[in-house]
């Protein structure tokens, strides 16, 4: 079992980024400690996907300070980048490759040694449970299966990190469990620390060392899941959140999301 070092793996500072006039996140300050289970929890249009973005170097912030395992995302990107795995929502993998190639193509691109491709591909496969399928085309995969090659995928070159942005969405409950004793088998036996966002307050309860509720770009609230319900006097996480956020249905065409999409083929359209 790998020894949990101390101290914080990600310190944010801050943190503001801004859409034209909409503000996605704003002013967001919070720390994870090194080989933590930390849990982002928030209405559509929180800033959850946006802030994952920041830290993983897919978007600039427009301001505020932030520190990935020591290092600076806006002078050290690439140093940052060898840092963590991902896994988004929205699945990735090239379905007309095999499983295989899939991650073969993901360690070329990490620079993972020749001699250590195969061993790693083989070691996280493995350990998803998916090596007897190693040479079948991903379009003949379920989407249980695509998940679990996901998470294969953001281990190869041994991140000290893991974001996990709404990992187990549309997924049914049994392959949801089996994914994340995979996560907590990785954090007791790895050290690895886990930043994940989902929608699910069992998933947060059960995983997650500590939870920040998000809302309107801020945190609103964060500790335990018993340290929230004791903060807002509720007998569940799932009332503890609705207290905090409130009841209303959040309207998904003012959401982050959209604002991602406009950014992202606004950004396509100057290259």
């Amino acid at each position: 079992m790998a020894k949990k070092k101390e101290g914080n793996i990600i310190v944010v500072k801050n943190l503001v980024k801004k859409f034209d006039k909409f503000v996605a996140v704003n002013d967001l300050s919070f720390k994870v400690k090194s080989g933590e289970m930390f849990a982002f929890l928030g209405p559509n249009g929180a800033g959850k996907s946006t802030t994952i973005k920041i830290l993983t170097t897919l978007l600039e912030a427009t301001k505020g300070q932030i520190k990935i395992n020591g290092l600076d995302p806006k002078i050290q990107k690439n140093e940052v980048r060898k840092t963590f795995g991902i896994v988004f929502q929205d699945l990735s993998l090239d379905d007309d490759l095999t499983a295989y190639e899939n991650l073969e193509f993901h360690a070329v691109f990490y620079r993972v040694p020749e001699k250590l491709r195969r061993e790693r591909i083989e070691n996280v496969m493995k350990l998803v449970e998916l090596w007897d399928r190693k040479d079948s085309l991903v379009k003949t995969f379920s989407g249980g299966m695509k998940r679990r090659l996901e998470i294969a995928r953001g281990l190869i070159h041994h991140p000290k990190i893991l974001f996990l942005d709404e990992p187990t969405l549309g997924l049914d409950p049994q392959t949801r469990n089996h994914l994340w004793d995979y996560m907590k088998k990785l954090n007791k036996d790895e050290g690895m620390t886990v930043f994940l966002t989902t929608h699910y307050m069992n998933e947060a309860e059960q995983i997650a060392n500590r939870i920040a509720i998000i809302d309107h770009g801020k945190i609103v609230e964060k500790g335990t899941a018993s340290e929230l319900k004791k903060k807002t006097k509720t007998k569940s996480l799932e009332e503890a959140f609705l207290k905090l956020t409130g009841h209303e249905i959040r309207d998904e065409s003012a959401s982050e999301i959209d604002q991602l999409r406009k950014h992202a083929k606004a950004w396509g359209k100057r290259r």
